[in-house]
């Protein structure tokens, strides 16, 4: 099985392949999934088809192909989604490694269907590094690097 990126655990063909593919998305949902995985495995042809008019001005295929470069594609998380006949919503969080740093796109995108089709016609974006989360060790517990040794003498010995 060849899980689609688009983290919706299902296999690629069965998810998001068909779309890249040139079948439509049911969905805006299903398409922002399908760009998402287009990114992920470098389909970039499949992104400028996808965008309307006025994005395609402001952000073309060498801003497609330069971010394609410089990312590896990690995982996404669709937060909320509203279809209104033809326009859509669709917030999301797209995780990814640029530059040996992890990094979160968290956006609002906004579709519109043309013809039958959906398409990407722009959003409000905030980019940020991810934020680590790791549990907190007490004093008198073995220290979480593996020595044996309780943490504030070994890796805790600088904490307050």
């Amino acid at each position: 099985m060849n899980l689609c990126p688009c983290c919706s655990g299902l296999d690629f063909q069965a998810c998001c392949g068909p779309i890249i593919a040139g079948a439509p998305a049911a969905t805006a949902e299903a398409l922002m999934r399908s760009r998402y995985s287009a990114f992920a495995t470098r389909q970039l042809d499949y992104i400028a088809q996808t965008q309307s008019p006025e994005i395609s001005a402001k952000f073309g295929r060498a801003d497609i192909e330069r971010m394609a470069d410089e990312c590896e594609w990690t995982g996404l998380q669709i937060v909320d989604r509203a279809e209104r006949g033809d326009s859509a919503e669709v917030e999301f969080v797209a995780r990814f490694r640029q530059h040996n740093r992890e990094m979160l796109h968290a956006e609002r995108s906004e579709f519109r269907r043309e013809n039958g089709r959906w398409l990407y016609v722009g959003g409000h974006a905030e980019l940020r590094d991810a934020q680590r989360v790791s549990a907190k060790v007490g004093r008198n517990e073995p220290c979480p690097c593996g020595s044996g040794k309780k943490a504030k003498k070994c890796c805790g010995t600088g904490a307050a």
